[in-house]
């Protein structure tokens, strides 16, 4: 069984920031990627960052330059800075891993329950 927990949403004023963290914990053999999605009310999942094992580094254009995503793949660790936020970026943020459990099996992908960011004035 594979656990993805998130930690470190909030409210926060316009033009603050909040840093995210996920861990990916259980039976992992390898995680081949780790992404933060967003859902904000009435619109669909998005992704925000993607991290993938030996890879670079992807952005929604919405956030480029305010956002940062860094971590560990090989400790199953991802982590989401984020800078100048915008009252349009209140959603609930979710960790995805995607990896291998045992050495031959196929590849999983899983989910964070997610974690509210609100910013508001």
């Amino acid at each position: 069984q594979v656990q993805v927990m998130e930690s470190g949403g909030g409210m926060v004023q316009p033009g603050g920031s909040l840093r995210l963290s996920c861990e990916a914990s259980g039976a992992i053999f390898k995680i081949n990627a780790m992404a933060w999605y967003r859902q904000a009310p009435g619109k669909e999942r998005e992704m925000v960052a993607s991290m993938p094992t030996g890879s670079t580094t992807t952005y929604a254009d919405s956030v480029k330059g305010r956002f940062t995503i860094s971590g560990d793949n090989a400790r199953n660790t991802v982590y989401l800075q984020m800078n100048a936020l915008r009252p349009e970026d209140t959603a609930v943020y979710y960790c995805y891993a995607r990896g291998i459990q045992y050495s031959r099996s196929p590849e999983y992908a899983w989910w964070g329950q997610g974690t509210q960011v609100t910013v508001s004035s």
